[in-house]
């Protein structure tokens, strides 16, 4: 079964087996990540960095809504805090510019959406002891990297570089990164896949992301 189709059942219909039908790569990005962050029990020392401090008051508000178990909230979270229009737009590929205008908004939502309820679905497996976050910031011509180590309760720890872009007096999480691997690469190569197996419809990627 296609990697999105089996996710997206899985997000409807949660399973064991979820994690055997995503590669092994993804899947741990995803559980050090999306999961991993949104499970964590945060240091909070105070930074002088506002990118740092963002990422801590995100952290805090991720934790809420993890133990409410709710994917709307999770969504709530990742749509407020994420850059969504840039990851969209990344994750399609060479196929962005067969994005219609008029369904943006739809497919902006659909994905946050599909991130929000994977995350709900896997949090619970992966329990995390802490994630710290390093108090100097790194800045790129991508824009502010913050440093952080996510611990999980079986000792597996993880070095996570999340990469910020500026929103007004914030800032947005536009990626990130371990193992060398950024995150939105995998999502991207999901979505390339499935409007590839669709005759390179974007519409049917809109339409797929709408219904779950």
């Amino acid at each position: 079964m296609h990697v999105l189709q089996a996710c997206l059942q899985v997000i409807s219909r949660p399973s064991r087996v979820m994690i055997t039908r995503f590669p092994r790569m993804y899947t741990t990005v995803v559980v050090a990540l999306t999961v991993g962050f949104l499970t964590a029990n945060v240091n909070s020392a105070i930074a002088a960095d506002p990118a740092v401090l963002f990422l801590d008051r995100v952290a805090k508000e991720a934790i809420q809504a993890t133990r409410s178990q709710s994917p709307s909230a999770l969504q709530g979270v990742i749509a407020r805090y994420a850059d969504a229009p840039a990851i969209g737009a990344y994750a399609l590929g060479d196929y962005r510019n067969r994005l219609e205008p008029a369904d943006r908004e739809a497919y902006n939502a659909g994905m946050v959406r599909f991130i929000g309820r994977y995350a709900a679905t896997e949090a619970p497996k992966y329990p995390i002891l802490r994630v710290t976050f390093t108090p100097e910031v790194r800045q790129t011509r991508a824009g502010t990297i913050v440093d952080s180590n996510v611990v999980m309760q079986d000792g597996t720890n993880y070095d996570v570089a999340w990469l910020l872009t500026k929103s007004g007096n914030s800032y947005r999480i536009r990626d990130a990164q371990v193992l060398s691997f950024w995150l939105t690469s995998f999502l991207k190569k999901l979505f390339e896949d499935y409007i590839g197996q669709n005759n390179g419809s974007v519409k049917a990627l809109v339409m797929v992301l709408q219904r779950h």
